[in-house]
């Protein structure tokens, strides 16, 4: 069943678990992703890049993650990763996201709250919630910063953009990391107990979900993280099965059917990690 982004994270906050969100980028990642979900019966976000609905190719990915998550026995959410301006987000919606990511995080503080209110106001008026991005989440290729995000920023952000979900800095990246990361699970805390305190609180993400140890993973549910994100493992999950796949199988149905299993098998250890299994 497809839900929005808010009704997903609810599911979460109210069961104490965090919903995985994976990127897909074909039909073979969307039924890795869906199948793992309900044989775990869990909820699960699947998301397309911005890049993706930059370059058209969401397009085609689109309608394949929308027939899914209708026919799906499970919740789930079909979400924009990183918006990178509003000629995305436009398209994303258009090809019928239910949730969208914008990401001004590299702009100064006045003016990321700026677009992210913007974006906030336009999705509006199609009922589409979303998540913004303080404190910049970068790549594995920089050094990973100790530069987490403010606690009194996160809650000004939160109150006057109208998020519905923030993703925060607390000491991840995007890509695989060289060394593990050490999570400020003491930042998560922080950042939700002010914020309830300014009546503000809402659903944190974590992104560069990829590589972080399972235990920091779990320490920082409980700290209160909802939303855990998945990109570069899954691409790799499917790209080491499609090299290990012999040439002699050349029928594309039959070829790809062991990289959906690894995307299957991958998006159950993630779903198992993040205790959301049998919470749908």
């Amino acid at each position: 069943m497809l839900l929005d982004l808010t009704k997903i994270l609810d599911i979460a906050e109210a069961k104490r678990f965090a919903v995985p969100a994976f990127n897909v980028y074909n039909m073979e990642t969307v039924m890795g992703i869906v199948q793992a979900a309900e044989e775990a019966n869990s909820p699960v976000i699947m998301q397309t890049y911005s890049r993706l609905f930059a370059s058209g190719t969401a397009f085609y990915v689109a309608p394949i993650v929308l027939a899914a998550a209708h026919a799906a026995k499970v919740p789930v959410c079909y979400h924009l990763d990183h918006g990178a301006g509003h000629t995305e987000i436009a398209r994303a919606l258009r090809c019928g996201c239910t949730g969208i990511m914008c990401d001004w995080s590299s702009l100064p503080l006045e003016q990321n709250i700026a677009e992210t209110r913007r974006t906030v106001e336009l999705c509006k008026h199609t009922g589409v919630s979303v998540e913004g991005e303080l404190g910049y989440v970068g790549t594995t290729k920089d050094e990973i910063t100790t530069e987490y995000t403010d606690v009194d920023e996160a809650v000004r952000f939160i109150r006057e953009t109208g998020v519905a979900a923030l993703a925060i800095q607390v000491g991840t990246a995007h890509g695989r990391y060289k060394k593990s990361p050490q999570v400020a699970v003491d930042r998560i805390a922080a950042i939700l107990a002010e914020a309830e305190k300014a009546g503000v609180n809402v659903p944190l993400v974590l992104h560069g979900g990829s590589g972080i140890p399972d235990e920091q993973v779990r320490a920082a549910i409980d700290a209160g993280i909802r939303k855990v994100n998945f990109g570069t493992d899954i691409c790799f999950a499917f790209l080491d099965r499609i090299f290990e796949t012999s040439r002699e199988v050349y029928a594309i149905d039959l070829f790809m059917k062991g990289a959906v299993q690894a995307v299957k098998e991958f998006a159950l250890e993630k779903i198992h990690l993040l205790h959301a299994e049998d919470k749908a």
